[in-house]
């Protein structure tokens, strides 16, 4: 795509690949911007000027509780101030949309079942709720399922779905808010573990997870196997969606494990650009982890559909128990 001379490109950055926490957004505005630059931040990577790209840093507003019977984030039983929410209305507005087919019955129908197994007769506790697209099929299952979630937004997509009545929702981030009361299964889907940054903060998520699960509980976790093996020596970029109108592909640094999600999309003439930063954890860092909150491995899948784990699986879907 080529613009015309004089034709304003806008590049909003959202924060859409990992789940509903974001914690870096950037807008990039010219008066001539083509193909050329975008790929160039393909090759370059995000966050740096490229040609007559200029970059600057764009916080999104807060949004804070207090609707549909929403509690706000409890630490300890307190209430406190709710933290900056990035997923936004625009984001929220187009979140369904965006990864449709995540949503296909296909791919959630394998993972309620999954869930509604474990949770049993117990409560279910889902971090990162976002818009239902997990609770709401597991609700309809007969399950009783809390959320937590920091974006106002992406909870009132939630609350307008049809099935979603009975789903309680907590505001404040899954890191450190306690719901209230205990369940027999907390998970958290779609690689939103990877939105945690630093691994203090991936520790801290399951001590989390395991203090609001009664004894004997589980906690679920999928998540992408690190796609090390498909980079050769020197190169640190991973495609992973390649179409006439987008670009999707992860930038790895061995070093940190940082990881970061970029997603380019042309629509209309208008280019759009996301990324989000993260952290990749591995199997074995996922098993100590819950070793530090109290919990063990139970079982370990290649899918919802209990596929085999092997050293080709590229997502797992991992349990771990609570001690009795």
């Amino acid at each position: 795509m080529v613009t015309d001379e004089g034709t304003k490109l806008k590049l909003d950055s959202r924060a859409v690949g990992y789940g509903v926490l974001g914690n870096a957004f950037k807008r990039v505005e010219t008066a001539n911007a083509d193909v050329n630059a975008l790929t160039a931040e393909l090759v370059h990577g995000p966050g740096e000027a490229i040609g007559d790209l200029t970059l600057r840093e764009a916080r999104r507003g807060s949004s804070g509780p207090g609707l549909n019977g929403w509690c706000p984030q409890q630490h300890c039983g307190q209430s406190v101030p709710v933290p900056t929410v990035y997923f936004d209305e625009p984001v929220a507005e187009r979140y369904d949309a965006d990864f449709a087919d995540m949503f296909q019955l296909a791919v959630v129908d394998p993972a309620a079942s999954f869930l509604a197994r474990l949770a049993g007769e117990g409560r279910a506790l889902e971090l990162g709720i976002g818009t239902g697209r997990i609770a709401v099929p597991l609700r309809q299952r007969g399950v009783r399922v809390h959320g937590i979630d920091l974006s106002a937004a992406m909870i009132a997509r939630l609350r307008a779905k049809p099935g979603a009545a009975g789903i309680g929702v907590t505001i404040g981030d899954f890191v450190t808010t306690r719901a209230g009361g205990t369940f027999r299964l907390a998970y958290l889907v779609f690689n939103t573990i990877m939105s945690l940054t630093t691994q203090d903060q991936q520790v801290e998520c399951f001590r989390n997870a395991a203090a609001q699960l009664e004894p004997g509980g589980c906690f679920v976790i999928e998540v992408m196997v690190p796609a090390l093996r498909r980079l050769p020596p020197g190169q640190t970029v991973v495609p992973f969606q390649v179409t006439a109108t987008g670009w999707g592909y992860d930038v790895y640094d061995a070093a940190t494990q940082a990881i970061t999600a970029n997603y380019v999309r042309i629509t209309d003439g208008r280019g759009e650009h996301a990324t989000f930063p993260g952290r990749y954890v591995w199997p074995a860092e996922l098993d100590l982890m819950a070793q530090l909150a109290g919990m063990t491995l139970r079982e370990r899948w290649g899918g919802w559909k209990h596929e085999p784990f092997t050293s080709e699986t590229t997502t797992h879907i991992s349990v771990w128990q609570k001690s009795t």
